[in-house]
């Protein structure tokens, strides 16, 4: 068949960053992203242009995965986050809003780019040297055999999320059943491979967020099992329930006819050879004293009206997600042939109830050894439920990161403008030998250190919302916010009280500078000092190892783009 229309060559963009479309397309996204930042983060609406569903958020992985991006250069910033956040949930905006500025900042500088780029993988690793150090003055140490550090974590990943429509007694409720709920899932026995268990969400929308609450086990709802019916169940001699898991439809229509030609002697009835099958493995169940079946998939009703004429539980349309937690908890092995059934598939369990939330019914399991557990999650509407699951998930994943590397980093913009004056006084005292393993001179060194400190400190500021000015003291280079309807020449020690993480209070000379973002003039200052770190309800911290791999997929990303000579299109 012939061409319609001649195949168009390749277009061929040299330079892109110099283009303005490519400029205001980043500084859109940035703006986008820094407006979301924080817990004063305002929410964004997206929905496709045909309408359906809406999603209101403010969370990274929320927005990303929504918003439709058509440059190339854009399309490897969003991808490179989506994939930080794939392996870390948390501090997904912190990473692109540092990634965009600094593209922006290190972009206009009159620098080579590839002497920008070994300047700044320099200036990384200066950085991740400290943050990796006893010395480093924004790393706080997590003891798991205290929950104060743990809750703040918590807590910081919750208030960051305000489409979750939390109040404080409501944050401080579910930071304790998200706590509970992760310990849950630590094992009780210790060993060389120890692995962690699951916590399972079971959604209640439209509860009241204080109705939210943690179960050791798994829940399954159930409509047809009715409350007022007593639970009769069978038990084994050692007192403990024997469950069946079947992953196999069980409904007797197991016959594919797309699958090849079925064969049918006469007089034989396919339905009722299976449904004698059926009950076959019925009566198999109830000899080996099964006190539970489960089925991933629709069991017969006549298969179920046997099995409870003998006292076996029956629950069905269990799904897959379930099979796995379910199979873990119990010991028992997935089903999946009812023409072959072994003993040795059955698990078992230390009691069997039936619980209710709201108008939902459910079939409480309760194994003997806790590993997975059930957080019942209510909220108001739909829409703040979906919201809160995904900061629910992202606080526990930031739970298990920290249990393998137990440091947190102090939050409220506090660990950017430390790092941000680290990196000055560090700057300002590099030796020749280094400037010359690097092949730059002092100034290019000043001028990129100084655009990837003002990239760190523009991050800060973008939690503020308001017309209130964001300051960093001279002493721990921590981050202040005043109240907005100040002027700028105000005595800053009368207005500010606590810095952004909640460590150090304003009762000492602290000698101010404005944070002025991107626009921020180079400052020469000391090594910041250490605070002293006080265990207190109050503390702001954030994911070490999501913070550290944030920091290094932005500057590496941002390296990336600043390194494109072409971008090659395809137009056909």
């Amino acid at each position: 068949m012939s061409r319609l229309e001649a195949k168009k060559p390749p277009l061929f963009i040299s330079e892109p960053l110099t283009k303005d479309l490519v400029s205001q397309s980043l500084s859109l996204l940035s703006g986008i992203l820094r407006s979301c930042y924080g817990p004063a983060g305002r929410l964004k609406q997206l929905h496709n242009g045909v309408g359906g569903y809406v999603c209101t958020t403010s969370q990274s992985s929320a927005i990303l995965s929504r918003l439709s991006v058509s440059h190339p250069v854009l399309s490897v910033l969003t991808a490179s986050v989506q994939n930080h956040i794939s392996r870390f949930s948390d501090c997904g905006l912190f990473t692109a809003i540092l990634c965009c500025s600094l593209i922006e900042n290190l972009k206009s500088l009159n620098v080579a780019s590839c002497t920008v780029i070994k300047i700044s993988k320099h200036l990384l690793r200066l950085c991740m040297d400290y943050l990796k150090s006893e010395a480093c003055g924004c790393r706080v140490a997590v003891d798991f055999s205290s929950i104060e550090n743990l809750l703040c974590l918590v807590r910081g990943v919750l208030t960051s999320k305000p489409a979750c429509m939390l109040n404080k007694s409501e944050v401080d409720h579910l930071a304790m059943l998200i706590l509970k709920a992760f310990l849950f899932t630590v094992p009780c026995h210790v060993e060389t491979d120890a692995v962690l268990g699951k916590c399972v969400i079971v959604p209640v929308k439209g509860g009241r967020v204080a109705d939210s609450t943690v179960l050791s086990g798994l829940l399954i709802e159930t409509p047809e099992i009715q409350l007022a019916k007593p639970l009769t169940v069978k038990r084994t001699y050692s007192n403990m329930i024997k469950i069946a898991l079947f992953c196999v439809s069980m409904s007797g229509d197991c016959f594919n006819h797309e699958e090849g030609t079925i064969t049918v002697h006469q007089g034989i009835s396919l339905e009722m050879s299976e449904l004698d099958q059926l009950l076959n493995v019925g009566k198999q169940l109830v000899n080996d004293e099964v006190g539970l079946v489960v089925c991933q998939k629709v069991i017969h009703p006549s298969l179920k009206q046997y099995l409870k004429e003998n006292h076996v539980i029956v629950v069905d349309r269990a799904g897959l997600s379930l099979m796995e937690p379910l199979s873990r908890m119990t010991g028992s092995k997935p089903i999946a042939s009812i023409h072959l059934l072994s003993p040795s598939c059955y698990g078992s369990l230390k009691d069997v109830c039936l619980e209710s939330f709201a108008s939902k019914h459910f079939v409480h399991l309760i194994p003997k050894e806790t590993v997975i557990c059930s957080l019942i999650l209510c909220n108001r509407n739909e829409t703040a439920w979906d919201e809160l699951k995904r900061a629910c998930e992202t606080a526990e994943h930031v739970l298990q990161l920290t249990i393998k590397e137990p440091l947190a980093l102090l939050g409220g913009g506090c660990t950017e403008t430390h790092l941000a004056s680290y990196v000055r006084y560090k700057s300002g005292s590099l030796s020749a030998s280094s400037l010359n393993d690097i092949d730059c001179s002092r100034a290019q060194y000043q001028l990129v250190a100084d655009g990837f400190c003002r990239s760190l400190e523009s991050v800060a500021c973008s939690l503020k919302h308001d017309d209130g000015e964001v300051l960093t003291d001279m002493v721990y280079g921590h981050c202040w916010f005043v109240p907005s309807g100040f002027p700028s020449v105000s005595n800053w020690s009368d207005l500010v009280s606590k810095c952004g993480c909640g460590i150090n209070g304003n009762t000492e000379n602290l000698n101010w500078r404005l944070l002025q973002g991107q626009f921020g003039s180079s400052v020469i200052q000391g090594c910041p000092k250490v605070s002293s770190v006080k265990v207190a309800d109050f503390l702001t911290l954030d994911c070490f190892a999501a913070k550290c791999s944030g920091l290094q997929v932005a500057l590496e990303t941002a390296n990336l783009i600043l390194d494109l000579s072409y971008v090659i299109e395809d137009q056909n």
